[in-house]
């Protein structure tokens, strides 16, 4: 008496060895997910930067004096709002740097003349957020 087998479906290796490529492909697809996502925050990040030192150098080459604040430029029209840090994301965390006192000009407020990040991580670099510019 002869046995016959269905050969339909497929075995447990199969498709274990079918799941283990899957699932180390998405993992390769989530890492470079991570990736880009820090790279566009980091581009942002340098973007917003430029932006607001360019605002607080034109600022200062309009009223020979430095802003008092963020706030400040935005108050004048130099900046239409405080733009979000995307790595901290927050407006509220952005670091000024005090700008040195104007020996032409000693009666003058001391101001605000860079900023930085509120950051302390780490950039895909190697360098420091909050070093960004200094």
């Amino acid at each position: 008496m002869k046995i016959f087998r269905s050969k339909r479906g497929f075995t447990l290796i199969e498709l274990l060895v079918v799941m283990t490529v899957l699932i180390v492909l998405a993992g390769m697809g989530l890492a470079q997910y991570r990736n880009s996502v820090r790279r566009a925050q980091e581009a942002v990040l340098k973007e917003n930067l430029f932006r607001m030192r360019d605002a607080m150098d034109q600022f200062y080459a309009d009223k020979q004096k430095w802003p008092g604040d963020l706030s400040e430029l935005v108050s004048e029209g130099y900046l239409r709002e405080i733009p979000e840090d995307p790595i901290t994301r927050s407006k509220d965390t952005w670091n000024t740097k005090q700008a040195e006192p104007d020996a032409n000009n000693p009666a003058s407020s001391i101001g605000i003349d860079n900023v930085f990040s509120g950051s302390e991580e780490t950039a895909l670099d190697g360098s420091r957020y909050a070093d960004w510019g200094q």
